[in-house]
């Protein structure tokens, strides 16, 4: 079992390579629409953005959620997010900020979420989760009750809750059973009317578009950071369409 998870850990770590015909195609990473669109709506974020309050979103995460290197942390999705986020709303005031749990599973950060939102106050959380518990091969039904436990706390200190599932990797999938957790995040985004931001169909979709090589077996960080640009720009998009602003307000086209 110690083997399977160090086996998947190395590969969920971005095993990501450029295509060679679009290594150096910033914006090539398009995200179907279907990937995007949902039903569940973010009510505090269209709430401060109507009142021009300030928008604050933490990303409760994992290794996944940061890059290594000195400029890492400015390169990572959440910082990206952010980036994304304030070319789509200027003038508004938005920070995004993270609080990381390696190797934690999600009965472990649900336990802390109460504390977290406390002294954070969020206007919309961002759970990335399931990933340790693939590997850990958690119960799925122990796994579907630490996210209604999760989100029931987030949204009982006021904030919104987005979901964000596994990366994806083709040599993930020959060694980690990641089914059951996705299927089940999809179920609990359903139940308790939250967005699910679908990261592992997302990239699998960038992987048969050709957009990212994600067999290869280089790690290079500039590819890593097109990939977390990618996901913080399509995160942003879900943003503001989940909570139906329109950016047209701020007189931006």
């Amino acid at each position: 079992m110690k083997r399977v998870a160090g086996v998947a850990a190395a590969a969920v770590l971005v095993v990501l390579a450029a295509s060679p015909a679009r290594a150096e195609a910033e914006h090539s990473c398009t995200v179907p629409a279907y990937l995007l669109a949902t039903e569940n709506p973010l009510p505090k974020i269209a709430e401060v953005f109507k009142a021009r309050a300030p928008m604050r979103v933490l990303v409760v995460g994992s290794r996944s959620s940061a890059l290594s290197g000195p400029d890492g942390t400015a390169r990572s999705y959440p910082a990206r997010f952010e980036v994304a986020l304030r070319n789509r709303l200027p003038g508004i005031e938005i920070s995004v900020t993270t609080d990381l749990h390696p190797k934690e599973t999600a009965a472990d950060v649900a336990g802390k979420l109460e504390k977290i939102a406390g002294e954070q106050h969020p206007t919309l959380v961002v759970w990335q989760t399931g990933t340790v518990d693939a590997m850990r091969a958690i119960d799925p039904d122990d796994f579907r009750t630490a996210l209604d436990d999760g989100i029931a706390t987030l949204q009982k200190a006021g904030a919104d809750v987005i979901l964000m599932n596994l990366q994806y990797s083709p040599r993930m999938e020959t060694v980690l059973a990641a089914s059951p957790y996705l299927d089940t995040m999809r179920v609990v985004t359903q139940e308790r009317s939250v967005p699910l931001f679908d990261r592992f169909s997302i990239m699998r979709a960038w992987s048969e578009a050709g957009d990212f090589d994600l067999f290869a077996q280089a790690r290079t960080i500039g590819v890593a950071a097109r990939v977390h640009d990618c996901i913080g720009r399509a995160l942003a998009k879900l943003v503001i369409e989940a909570s139906h602003i329109n950016p047209a307000d701020l007189g931006v086209r």
